[in-house]
């Protein structure tokens, strides 16, 4: 069965760090557009950060610029999500995609598998 799990969401204060994990089964990542959404209480679902797999090419949404990075596992079998100086608006269901042509989307509709998501919540 194809699918993407998330793993590595919490409870944090404020300032603190998280990092999520996408993982896919039945599949590699390494040749696949990966990109993290999230979905905040009462808010739609935006995309945060995206890597292609044409040249690992990356693009954070404004608010994650400078405080979160996404990367690939060496294996290639994992994408990561850095996520540093979180913030109470940053609490929210995020969830991995990915994209089997390889270059990134906006919106979630156009990615091939989409995972069940992992929560985070900022608060002290």
């Amino acid at each position: 069965q194809l699918q993407l799990v998330e793993s590595g969401g919490g409870l944090v204060q404020p300032g603190g760090s998280l990092r999520l994990s996408c993982a896919a089964s039945g599949f590699t990542l390494d040749s696949f557009a990966v990109a993290w959404f999230r979905q905040g209480p009462g808010k739609e679902r935006e995309q945060i950060s995206c890597i292609n797999s044409v040249n690992d090419k990356t693009y954070y949404e404004h608010s994650a610029k400078g405080r979160f990075t996404i990367s690939r596992s060496n294996a290639g079998n994992l994408v990561y999500l850095q996520m540093n100086d979180l913030e109470p608006e940053d609490t929210a269901v995020y969830y991995c995609a990915a994209r089997g042509w390889g270059h990134c989307a906006q919106y979630d509709h156009e990615y091939d598998f989409r995972g069940q998501g992992t929560q985070v919540t900022i608060s002290s």
